[in-house]
C-alpha cells in the first residue's frame, strides 16, 4: 500500500492555471515564469516535458499550459511573496491527502490501477535508459580514479581518446600548465600539485658529451586524470 501511495503521488501534478488563481496571477505571467524556470533547471526539454494543453469551454480552442509535480512547483513559487507560497503548500497536502485517497481506490479498480503502474514504469524505464547511457564513462572514470602511477600528458591523451595537441591547450588555458620564458619545459601550476592532479618528474639526462641535464616532467595523477575525464570534452569512453 506504501508504494502504491508514492506512485501515485508522484503522479500528482498542478497545472499553471491553478498556480495562476492560487496565487492571483496572470497564467500568462505564470507560464512565463515557468518557461524561465524550466530552462534554467533542465534546459530546452524541459519545455515539452511538463508542457501540455488545455481547452477553453468559451470557444473551444486549445491553449498551451504546463503541469508541474510538486518539486518544480515549489521552486517556481519560491520566489513568489509568503501568501501565495502558503496557498500553494496547503493546495499540495490537498492534493497528497487526495492521491492517497486514490490509491486505496486502485485497489479495487484494475483501470485505474493499471494507469498509475504504467506512468511509474515509463519513468523507470526512462531513468533506466540515461543510467545505461551514462554506465561506460563511470565504468572509465572508476577504472582511471584507482589505477596506479602517474603519466605523461600525452599518454594521458591517449587515454581519455583526445589528440595531445588538444590536451596541451586545453591545460594551458585551464592554469593547468605553463612554460617560463626561454624554457620549452612545461610546469604545472602550483594549485594542481597541491590538489594532486598533476605532479613534478624529475630526471637526469647525459648528453653525447658526457655531461648531465636535470629536466623535470609535468605528468598526470589519476585523480588528475578524472579529473580531466568530467572537464574535458570528448569524455572517456570505455574500452
Amino acid at each position: 500500500m506504501n508504494s502504491l501511495t508514492t506512485i501515485a503521488a508522484e503522479n500528482a501534478t498542478m497545472s499553471s492555471r491553478e498556480i495562476a488563481e492560487l496565487t492571483g496571477k496572470e497564467h500568462r505571467h505564470v507560464m512565463r515564469d515557468i518557461r524561465d524556470m524550466l530552462v534554467q533547471l533542465h534546459g530546452e526539454g524541459g519545455l515539452p516535458r511538463f508542457g501540455h494543453t488545455y481547452r477553453n469551454e468559451q470557444n473551444g480552442q486549445d491553449y498551451p499550459c504546463f503541469n508541474l509535480p510538486k518539486r518544480e512547483t515549489l521552486i517556481l513559487v519560491s520566489g513568489y511573496n509568503l501568501t501565495m507560497r502558503a496557498k500553494i503548500i496547503d493546495r499540495w497536502q490537498e492534493l497528497e491527502a487526495q492521491q492517497q485517497v486514490d490509491a486505496r481506490t486502485a485497489l479495487s479498480d484494475p483501470s485505474a490501477l493499471r494507469t498509475l503502474l504504467l506512468a511509474h514504469i515509463d519513468r523507470e524505464i526512462a531513468l533506466e535508459g540515461k543510467i545505461e547511457e551514462m554506465r561506460p564513462q563511470v565504468q572509465a572514470l572508476e577504472r582511471i580514479a584507482i589505477s596506479d602511477g602517474s603519466m605523461c600528458i600525452t599518454d594521458a591523451a591517449k587515454t581519455l581518446q583526445v589528440q595531445p595537441k588538444s590536451l596541451f591547450s586545453f591545460m594551458r588555458a585551464h592554469s593547468w600548465i605553463y612554460t617560463r620564458q626561454g624554457s620549452s619545459e612545461y610546469i604545472a601550476y602550483q594549485g594542481k600539485l597541491q590538489a594532486g592532479l598533476l605532479e613534478h618528474k624529475t630526471t637526469v639526462v647525459t648528453r653525447s658529451d658526457g655531461s648531465e641535464k636535470t629536466t623535470t616532467q609535468v605528468r598526470v595523477t589519476p585523480k588528475g586524470l578524472t579529473r580531466l575525464a568530467k572537464e574535458f570534452q570528448p569524455v572517456v569512453k570505455a574500452a
